[in-house]
This record gives structure tokens, C-alpha cells and sequence, in this order.
């Protein structure tokens, strides 16, 4: 009688030890909003402010440093021909300007053939229109003119219109004089300075702003290794790993993508001049250029580019032929572009949510106008890629990456939670395409459900909300019945002796423990053992003489929390052997770190055979136990048609 409290003193610590393991999962734990919540609503308003106030300032650098990641490839493949870093750097700006020179010559040789033909465009078009209103709303303009005249004319006095009144002198008050209207004129004519400023000024702005932006970039591009480990210094000064991962993947996953965009338009501008050419529209190069250069823009720049060729089209043709081709070509190939081009060019080039991107055009066109809507996509790249290797900033990448933000236990958790079992089911299938199912019950199923018994104990769920997620556990498992991935009824044929081999799937007591056997049971009889599940009720003191113990391999005890001392668990096993004739008893536990599944001494003293952590590992010592006892003899069993035919899963 010593000896075995010893025994069961020795196992006392460890399992206070598992209790003590159980913390809450980071994933579930609230946190009371408190002073860093603040200090980041403060930080993130003036953050914004700044970024309004310095617009000048601020859109030139950035414009300079997106230039600089787009040259940055051409000044590598410059520097591999042995040429020397301040050359290539002119160099790669000087062959970027160029580019944009030759372009503007070639659009600006296109846009001045097309005014020279503009009256001649407008007289066409204004005769089409004025054929399409009379052809369209010709007679129903006249119907409803009709109408306006008749209600004008209902109610009033019949007999002939009275003359109309003179018209009335104004009377004068005695020595008052005629009002003299009055001219308000410029006494000086504007001067040829301030004509040639309000001319030029819209002309020099951009280019002194193109200039500032260009040799910003030839200083970056020469200035890169060193502006690099400074920013390296400022963002990860404790962690060199990340911020150079985080510098490495911004600079790569930026030129990739502005290359590919690059590649992408310039197809797109190619295939509509070439499209407006078979068509006849004047001046495809200009068209096809400009729908180039206007695609940057999201969303709205190719049908943007498409409104002036198809008013060109309609004024060049007898019909609306050719407008109408004209916007099915623009219609066309910006559709089949973004939803098949695009997707499998890019791939994984942004990592940005679709709806991430629609809030970054919204806020930088609001925050910066026109050249915000072009800089919205690298930006929000550019924080996404911080928050994915920051800590501090990984809220960024939750809000606006392209990956889950919950991982599949949570999300699984938060979707039985909601009572929405169908999207569990569809995660679940998604799952299912690259894993096993013993894989998803152990990742998914298992983790989920250990994070819901926590939340059970602590009093976190209510009543309903615990039936309801066990209902829906119940019905994410795989039916039994027999088909695709199911054993039959019967016995496996490969077993030698043809004795069937029952394990027992016993529940623990936590409120989920019933599921856990039940998945036991469905993995096994995807392998043809059969698998019996048993309630925690069934095994108690009173009710364990009624337990059918006919063909018992094994007894396999299942629980996500089994709190408290291990003498409950020590007499229950005690009575499963007692029971079941020395049958051998495997305990699944899911704490991790729990001591008693990896201390020897404390298995020996609780009399199990087996302590795992997964279902995978449940499953194996199951089989090769049932599989033993198939092998033995049979002796003692019932005869007769139903002889040892039980079903893969069954609940006593």
C-alpha cells in the first residue's frame, strides 16, 4: 500500500507539471487595448499628416527610388560589362531618358496628325450624333414636346391672346438721374512676364520635378550598398537576419514586378495599335502608346486610353463599325489581360490581397492625387514586405498580405465558432488536396479542438456554443459507411488467423474527448481495423461490468485536457485491464510537454502500454496491436452467419 502511494506521488508531479503546460494558446488570448495601441494611432495620424504636408517633397524622392529599382537590373548588367559604377549609373538614366524622349517624339508626331485633321474629325462627328439623336429620339422628342404644350395650354382663358403690355417708364424720384451702366475694365494690358508664366508654369513644373527625380536616382543607384546598410541599421539593428531578408525580398519582388508591369503594357499597347491598324483608325502608334502608358494606372487607365480612339474611329467611318470594334477591342483585351495574363505572369510577384490593393489606390490617390493612384501598388508592397519580417510592423502584412491570416487549427476553431460548418468543410477539402486525413486531424482538428476544451474549462464558451462545435466536429469527419477510402463491414482479408480485432476508442472526460476517440475510430477503419467507441460514462466504476469486451485488441483512451492528478487516470486504466483481460492500453494526451508521454517511469506506474501526441502515431500502435491479435488463433468465439462482423466504427 506504501509502495503504490509512492508510486502515485511520483506521478503527482508530473502531471501538476502538465497541468501547468496547459496555458492559453497565444491565438486566443485578449489583450485589453492599453498605452501601445495609443502611441500607434498616434504614430499612424502623423504619419499621414506628414505625408500630406511634405507631398512635394516626399513624391519626387519616391518616384527617385522606384526609378532606381527599375534601373537597378540594367545597371548590374552594365557593371558586368566592365563598366565602372558612376558610368553605369549615367549611363542606365541616360538610356531611360532616351527611351522617354523617343517615345514623346513618336506620340507627339502622331498627336500633331491627328489635330491637323481635328475639324474635320468634329464635323463628322456632330453630323453622326445629330443622325443618331434623330434616328433614336426623333419622334419621341416631338410626342413629348407635343405633351409640354398641351399641359402649358390646359387652363387658360379661350378667345384671342390680349395684346402685351407696354412697357413700364421707371419713375423717378424728383432731381434723381438715369442709373449709367457701369464697365468694369483692366486699365493695363498683362504684361509678356506674366503671360510667359502662366505658360511655362504648367510646362517647367513637371520637368523640374522629372529632373529632381533623375538625379536623385543616379545618387541612389550610386549610393545603393551604403543606403542599404543604413536602412538595415534603422530597422533591424537587433536583428540583422530579418532586416536584410526584408531589404533583400523588397528590392527583388519591386523590380520583378515593375519589370513585369512594364512587359505586361507594352504587350497590351502593342496588341491594340496593331488591333486599331486592322481596324483603320488613324494613328495606331499614338493609341497603342498611350493605352501603354495609361495602364499603369489601375483600374481605369485602359479604358481611360480607349475613349479617345473610339471617338476617332466614329468620326473616320460611314457607320459606328468601327467604334463599336474599337471598344470591343479595348473591352477585350484588358479583360482577358487581368484575369489571364496577369495572374499566371505575377503569379506571387506582389503578395497583396485584392482588396489590399483597392484600399492602397483609394488612400494614396486621396493622400497624393494621380501620381498616388500609380505609387499606391509598390508602396503597400513595400509595407507588406517590412510587416512580413518586422515584428513591430506585422500587423501590415495580417491587413494587406495575400496569405491566410489565421492559421488552418484557427481558422477552423473561428468558423465553428461562427456556425458556419460549410466553410469549415470547403477549408477542409482544400486541406485534404496536399495532406492525409491523419495529417488534418492532427494539424487542424486536433489543435482546434485542444484550443475549444482550454476555452470550455476556463468558462469561456457556454453551453450551446460547446454542443454545437462538437456537432459540427462530429459531421467534418468522414462517414463510415463503406466507399471511396472506406474498409467494408467485414474483417481485412489479409489478416491470417480471420479473428477480428476490435480497439477500443474510449473518451476521456473533457467536453470534446468523444470526438477525439470518434477520429481514432474513422482513421482506423480507413485501414480496416475496427475501431469501437466508448463514451467516458460507459468505463465508470458502476457501468464498467457492462462493457462488451468481446474481441478486444486493445483499449486506446483519448482526451485534449486531462487535468488534474493521474490517480483517475491510473484507476480507469487499472479497470480497462481488469476488464478487458490484461488487454494492453494506449493513452493519447495532447498537452505538449506533457511528462507522462515521454517518462517511462510515469507510463509504467499508470500501466499503459503506449503514450502518444497524434492521431498518426495512435493509429500505428493500434494497428500493429490489432494486427497481432488477428494473427493469433481464434478460440472461444461465437459461430455463425454474423460471426465477427462488426462494422469499421461503432459506438457503444
Amino acid at each position: 500500500m506504501a509502495e503504490r502511494d509512492q508510486a502515485a506521488g511520483a506521478v503527482a508531479a508530473p502531471a501538476s507539471a502538465a497541468a501547468t503546460a496547459l496555458e492559453p494558446p497565444p491565438a486566443v488570448v485578449v489583450r485589453v487595448p492599453g498605452a501601445n495601441l495609443l502611441a500607434g494611432v498616434v504614430i499612424g495620424v502623423a504619419a499621414v499628416a506628414t505625408l500630406s504636408i511634405g507631398r512635394d517633397v516626399l513624391i519626387p524622392i519616391t518616384l527617385a527610388v522606384l526609378l532606381s529599382f527599375v534601373l537597378s537590373p540594367l545597371m548590374a548588367a552594365l557593371r558586368r560589362l566592365w563598366i565602372g559604377r558612376v558610368a553605369a549609373a549615367v549611363l542606365a538614366v541616360v538610356l531611360a531618358v532616351g527611351i522617354i524622349i523617343a517615345a514623346s517624339a513618336v506620340i507627339g508626331t502622331q498627336v500633331a496628325a491627328v489635330v491637323a485633321r481635328a475639324p474635320q474629325y468634329q464635323t463628322t462627328i456632330s453630323g453622326k450624333i445629330a443622325g443618331l439623336q434623330e434616328l433614336i429620339g426623333g419622334s419621341l422628342h416631338g410626342r413629348i414636346s407635343a405633351l409640354i404644350k398641351r399641359v402649358e395650354s390646359f387652363g387658360a382663358p379661350s378667345g384671342p391672346t390680349p395684346p402685351p403690355a407696354p412697357a413700364e417708364t421707371p419713375v423717378l424720384a424728383p432731381g434723381a438721374q438715369m442709373p449709367v451702366p457701369v464697365f468694369i475694365t483692366r486699365a493695363n494690358p498683362p504684361s509678356t512676364l506674366e503671360i510667359g508664366q502662366r505658360i511655362l508654369t504648367p510646362v517647367l513644373r513637371p520637368l523640374a520635378t522629372l529632373a529632381i527625380v533623375l538625379v536623385v536616382a543616379v545618387f541612389i543607384l550610386l549610393q545603393r550598398d551604403d543606403l542599404r546598410d543604413r536602412l538595415i541599421r534603422v530597422l533591424g539593428a537587433g536583428d540583422l537576419v530579418r532586416a536584410t531578408a526584408a531589404m533583400n525580398e523588397a528590392g527583388k519582388r519591386l523590380s520583378r514586378y515593375f519589370l513585369t508591369q512594364l512587359a505586361v503594357n507594352c504587350g497590351f499597347g502593342t496588341v491594340i495599335g496593331t488591333g486599331l491598324f486592322v481596324i483603320g483608325v488613324p494613328s495606331p502608334v499614338l493609341w497603342g502608346a498611350m493605352a501603354a502608358m495609361l495602364r499603369f494606372v489601375p483600374y481605369v487607365g485602359s479604358y481611360l486610353a480607349g475613349v479617345l480612339p473610339v471617338l476617332l474611329a466614329a468620326a473616320v467611318g460611314h457607320g459606328w463599325e468601327k467604334a463599336i470594334w474599337t471598344a470591343v477591342l479595348f473591352v477585350a483585351s484588358e479583360v482577358i489581360i487581368a484575369n489571364v495574363v496577369e495572374p499566371t505572369v505575377y503569379g506571387r510577384t506582389t503578395g497583396l490581397s485584392p482588396i489590399a490593393v483597392v484600399v492602397a489606390a483609394i488612400f494614396w490617390t486621396w493622400l497624393w492625387g494621380p501620381i498616388g493612384l500609380i505609387l499606391a501598388t509598390p508602396i503597400t508592397l513595400c509595407l507588406v514586405v517590412l510587416g512580413r519580417h518586422i515584428e513591430s510592423l506585422a500587423f501590415l502584412d495580417v491587413l494587406l498580405g495575400e496569405g491566410p491570416a489565421l492559421t488552418p487549427m484557427e481558422s477552423f476553431y473561428q468558423r465553428l465558432l461562427a456556425g458556419d460548418p460549410d466553410e469549415a468543410e470547403e477549408n477542409k477539402e482544400r486541406f485534404l488536396e496536399h495532406h492525409s486525413m491523419a495529417e488534418y486531424y492532427d494539424a487542424v482538428m486536433r489543435e482546434g479542438l485542444r484550443i475549444a476544451s482550454h476555452d470550455a474549462g476556463r468558462g469561456v464558451l457556454a453551453f450551446d456554443q460547446v454542443g454545437r462545435i462538437r456537432r459540427a466536429a462530429n459531421d467534418l469527419m468522414q462517414p463510415p459507411a463503406a466507399g471511396a477510402g472506406h474498409v467494408p463491414a467485414a474483417p481485412p482479408a489479409d489478416a491470417p488467423g480471420g479473428k477480428p480485432a476490435v480497439v477500443l476508442c474510449v473518451a476521456g472526460r473533457g467536453p470534446f474527448d468523444e470526438v477525439a476517440a470518434q477520429m481514432l475510430a474513422v482513421l482506423l477503419g480507413r485501414r480496416g481495423v475496427t475501431g469501437r467507441v466508448v463514451p467516458y460514462d460507459a468505463v465508470s466504476r458502476a457501468r464498467i461490468g457492462e462493457l462488451d469486451a468481446r474481441d478486444v485488441a486493445m483499449a486506446a483512451i483519448m482526451s485534449f485536457d486531462y487535468a488534474g492528478t493521474p490517480a483517475p487516470l491510473r484507476l480507469l486504466v487499472r479497470r480497462l485491464r481488469e476488464r478487458l483481460g490484461g488487454a494492453p492500453v494506449l493513452l493519447g494526451l495532447w498537452p505538449v510537454g506533457d511528462p507522462l508521454l515521454t517518462d517511462a517511469g510515469a507510463q509504467e506506474v499508470l500501466g499503459v502500454a503506449w503514450c502518444v501526441s497524434s492521431f498518426g502515431e495512435a493509429r500505428e500502435a493500434a494497428m500493429v496491436t490489432a494486427q497481432r491479435a488477428a494473427e493469433e488463433p481464434a478460440s472461444g468465439t461465437e459461430t455463425g452467419p454474423d460471426a465477427g462482423v462488426e462494422p469499421a466504427v461503432q459506438t457503444a
